[in-house]
């Protein structure tokens, strides 16, 4: 027999071969494709069996994968991990789920990249660290959830899925990061703690609470107007197939809220423009975005120059008083007020903000209903609160008063609210100092209390304690401090560091002076500084004073207010003729240092409901300050009584007589 190093293979074999294969691929491919109904998409999870016996809204997380990122650690808690996760929210129950908000507590420092699906209800952009506090989800485009029963079971309509990527840290490679927990936030709702099944899935089911009275909507299509802190409105007033007019009307509902020079962004979510504006204006005036991008080959005859703005996120600005009677960009009720909207107790016809827009779409949203307001709000001034704005919830539509004075109104086509709430500043702005009559030092702002750069602050430390100053050392800016603040150190026998602290950066600060305290009352003296290159009109500050409040007497400088909807709150204001808070200004002399604007007034307490008030223990001093809205940095601690150290000086003298005594007495015996 012969043999072959080779076996030769005959060729109707391959063939066969070849055949088998490809049939098999064909197979399974096939059987891909019929054995789920979630067209291709491989990465959805499997429902878990619980969802068919939940009778409200069925939330789910699901973890789906992660891979390590560089840098690569050795250091495990400092190993970032790319994560892959899903989260969905099911209406299981008979009724529609209106502006769904759904609640994802992250644990392990994550960092969200991006979540298709929903907004974050805070507006803020990606990258996001949510590993903290967790964050909130409301749906875009899907804001309401029908009800299986009006839609035959379509679970387009009854579901929402948030598909999530981001980056976690501090966890080992065969760890899996799931979050503490999930639930929904909509009122009427009650979560139980949620379940986890293996180790990558979560899952609740929120049922509705039968002691909850829902609100008669009357059968409305839409929510009704949400509370908040400042309240916008988005009312598009006119629409046509490639473009509609827009009205933004801003409402202050904090007593005390407040805007100066206010600047409002947000982010056209279909390649929008602003063609015109009434009212307002924005900071940028760029037509190339508009001439080089979708819109130029849309509208090819169009003349962009003329175009008030073409930037995805623009900077809206309101216009000065100057302009409000002009015939192109005036002539509006509420506007042209320089950006200032001051609290109803104030000012209520102040308290709104009004501009209108002339809005351009693209296709395929080239049509009179396609409607698509902006997303990701967000409004600030340079020294007011720090408001936190949700996603824009589709209201009804507002009814507007028949321009004719008919007895009769006109509605807008569509309506959507965007709701904001003042949220405690990470930075703040304005600073306060204490000091007293009963001691000689002044305790002053904290350092850094208006935030600090380390990095370009080498020559000073960021977490040291401020020094105490002399009095008059409040009148000098800080870098004119330093010596004051050391001969200080000096004098009062204080340590002084090598490296001192850095200052508080602040552009506004307040000093409370506890001026007298006697048997019948006390009183106190409250100064504003500016330190900044801005004058503030308008200006006010409240004060919280927790066991003072029913004791106040009179401010005499000043215009004063007990507030009735915040506790233990007293409200100041300047006279007419005295509401500006200038800006900070040269010195006569060019030697010296610049001078800060300046208001003071003293403010008179009786000893009426609260005879035993401590005032040198700290019950003098406010427990919370704001200015023009914003909460202040306070002291860390009061300052203290002079009695300590007089007694210790009383005591050196008794020693040193006693002494000169004795040396006395002693060299007469000799």
């Amino acid at each position: 027999m012969e043999t072959s190093s080779s076996m030769k293979i005959p060729w109707s074999l391959l063939i066969l071969l070849f055949l088998g294969v490809f049939a098999s691929r064909i197979e399974v491919s096939y059987g891909q494709a019929d054995g789920g109904d979630d067209g291709g998409d491989g990465d959805k999870p499997a429902p878990p069996p619980e969802q068919d016996d939940c009778d409200g809204i069925f939330l789910t997380y699901t973890f789906i994968s992660r891979e390590k990122e560089y840098p690569h650690k050795k250091n495990v808690s400092a190993q970032a991990w790319a994560f892959k996760s899903e989260a969905s929210i099911l209406n299981a129950g008979s009724s529609e789920l209106k502006a769904w908000k759904m609640y994802i507590g992250f644990q392990h420092r994550e960092i969200l990249v991006s979540a298709d699906g929903a907004v974050m209800v805070d507006g803020g952009d990606f990258p996001a660290s949510v590993g903290k506090n967790g964050t909130y989800f409301q749906g875009n485009p899907q804001t309401n959830l029908k009800n299986s029963i009006d839609t035959a079971g379509d679970v387009n309509q009854i579901q929402a899925r948030i598909k999530l990527k981001g980056t976690q840290f501090g966890l080992p490679a065969k760890a899996i990061p799931m979050p503490k927990t999930i639930r929904l936030v909509n009122d009427g709702y009650k979560c139980p703690a949620p379940r986890i099944r293996g180790k990558s899935s979560m899952f609740v089911c929120c049922q509705p609470d039968p002691k909850f009275k829902l609100k008669d909507e009357k059968g409305t299509k839409f929510l009704p107007k949400q509370n908040g802190d400042l309240s916008f409105i988005y009312d598009v007033m006119d629409s046509y197939s490639n473009n509609y007019l827009a009205q933004v009307t801003i409402d202050n509902l904090h007593p005390l809220g407040r805007l100066d020079h206010w600047n409002l962004t947000w982010e056209w979510q279909k390649n929008e423009f602003i063609q015109t504006m009434r009212g307002a204006y924005t900071h940028k005036r760029d037509p190339s975005e508009c001439l080089y991008g979708q819109a130029g080959k849309i509208y090819k005859d169009m003349d962009f120059s003329k175009v008030m703005n073409c930037e995805k996120k623009p900077t809206i600005t309101d216009l000065p008083p100057t302009m409000k009677d002009d015939e192109k960009v005036g002539k509006l009720p509420k506007c042209c007020r320089n950006g200032t909207i001051l609290p109803t107790i104030m000012n209520e016809t102040q308290s709104q903000a009004m501009f209108q827009l002339q809005v351009f779409k693209l296709p395929p949203d080239d049509n009179r209903t396609s409607l698509t307001p902006p997303q990701k709000w967000s409004i600030y001034g340079p020294v007011n609160p720090n408001y936190v704005c949700g996603p824009p919830i589709r209201i009804e539509p507002t009814q507007f008063p028949d321009p004719s004075g008919l007895q009769s109104t006109t509605s807008a086509i569509a309506s959507w609210q965007v709701v904001c709430n003042i949220t405690k500043p990470k930075v703040p702005r304005c600073c306060v100092s204490f000091s007293a009559y009963f001691s000689e030092s002044v305790v002053p702002c904290n350092t850094c209390a208006c935030g600090c750069q380390e990095s370009k602050l080498p020559h000073c430390d960021v977490k040291a304690k401020a020094m105490p100053l002399p009095g008059e050392a409040l009148l000098v800016p800080f870098a004119n401090r330093t010596e004051k603040a050391k001969a200080w150190a000096k004098i009062k026998h204080m340590d002084i560091p090598k490296k001192l602290p850095c200052g508080d950066n602040c552009g506004v600060s307040l000093n409370w002076h506890i001026d007298s305290d006697y048997q019948s009352g006390w009183t106190a003296r409250l100064t504003l500084f500016n330190w900044g290159n801005e004058p503030f009109q308008d200006w006010f500050t409240a004060v919280e004073m927790n066991k003072a409040f029913e004791d106040y007497e009179n401010v005499y400088s000043f215009n004063g207010t007990k507030m009735d909807k915040v506790k233990n709150t007293i409200l100041f204001q300047g006279l007419k003729g005295l509401n500006y808070l200038i800006e900070m200004k040269n010195a006569t002399n060019n030697n010296d240092p610049r001078v800060p604007g300046k208001q003071q007034s003293v403010i008179s307490f009786k000893k009426t409901h609260f005879h035993d008030i401590n005032i040198k223990g700290g019950q003098g001093f406010p427990s919370k300050v704001l200015f023009n809205g914003e909460e202040c940095s306070l002291p860390r601690e009061f300052p203290k009584s002079g009695a300590e150290h007089q007694a210790r000086s009383n005591i050196l003298l008794i020693l040193f007589v006693v002494i000169a005594s004795f040396v006395f007495m002693t060299d007469r015996f000799h």
